[in-house]
């Protein structure tokens, strides 16, 4: 009784870390939960291994996923962008806040483009600025019920280099092309906020403005479907996905991707714990 007491009371008291709104003591709670477990496994067996192995479990738990659904999933070869018109207000409620922030920087509406795979969605709403040579874009993913928004900028440099920074709120699930160079801002207060990483991250990569390329904002979503098949045919070079024996123009992730998957996903685990 006294054992099972103990471990009620390390849930609550992470329960109660959980609630508070500062991230160490959120970790904190996480680490309670972990905590609870071992304890629980320890009381049950005897067995300090037990209590490990129980710990354990809450990280093994991602392969559910991973072999249940991610293996069986069958992406295309090449994305193609097309028109869309724009997700209504239930599904995406602040799309004019988004775009009137966006527009108040100085960024011009280009498009409304998107694409869908069975019950994967994507949309995007692209801008561009003449004067910093820059592509927008919001980006509402869906997938299975759920959602997430993310903006995105990106300057296309003389040399072949491309400078993305966006708010993308998780690790990414497939390498990057080696020309394309990230600069992840999860946290940025407001879009003037990721322009400025932006602007700051071209300088520290020692591109000049006169450098940039001058875009054609009726070109982006071509662009934007150039640069997604170029990451397809690196990450199918590294390895991490492969081409499906009776559907060749449809990709999977190989067993080297899920393992790379899987510690994109212990990282967010950790991250967002």
């Amino acid at each position: 009784m006294t054992q099972l007491l103990i471990v009620l009371g390390v849930i609550v008291l992470a329960m109660a870390l959980r609630s508070f709104g500062h991230p160490v003591v959120r970790k904190a709670g996480a680490v309670a939960i972990l905590v609870a477990t071992y304890l629980a496994g320890w009381f049950a067996t005897a067995s300090h291994v037990a209590g490990v192995a129980a710990v354990l479990m809450w990280f093994l738990l991602p392969w559910i996923e991973l072999l249940t659904r991610i293996r069986k999933l069958r992406l295309p070869m090449r994305k193609s962008l097309h028109h869309q018109s724009p997700p209504n207000a239930r599904r995406f409620p602040n799309l004019g806040d988004f775009t009137d922030e966006i527009e108040k920087e100085g960024f011009e509406y280009a498009e409304d483009a998107g694409w869908e795979w069975d019950e994967l969605k994507q949309f995007f709403r692209i801008f561009y600025s003449e004067e910093a040579k820059t592509q927008a874009a919001i980006c509402l993913n869906e997938q299975q019920g759920m959602a997430f928004v993310f903006v995105s900028l990106t300057s296309r440099a003389e040399d072949g280099r491309i400078f993305r920074t966006w708010n993308f709120p998780f690790s990414y699930t497939l390498k990057m092309a080696p020309e394309i160079q990230v600069n992840r801002v999860p946290n940025a207060e407001s879009f003037a906020a990721l322009l400025k990483h932006h602007r700051e991250f071209i300088e520290r990569s020692g591109v000049a403005f006169e450098n940039l390329i001058d875009e054609n904002p009726e070109a982006l979503p071509e662009l934007m479907e150039t640069e997604t098949h170029q990451q397809i045919r690196h990450n199918l070079d590294r390895g991490l996905i492969e081409e499906c024996d009776q559907e060749p123009d449809r990709v999977r992730y190989s067993w080297r991707g899920l393992f790379y998957l899987y510690g994109q996903l212990v990282k967010d685990m950790v991250k967002l714990s």
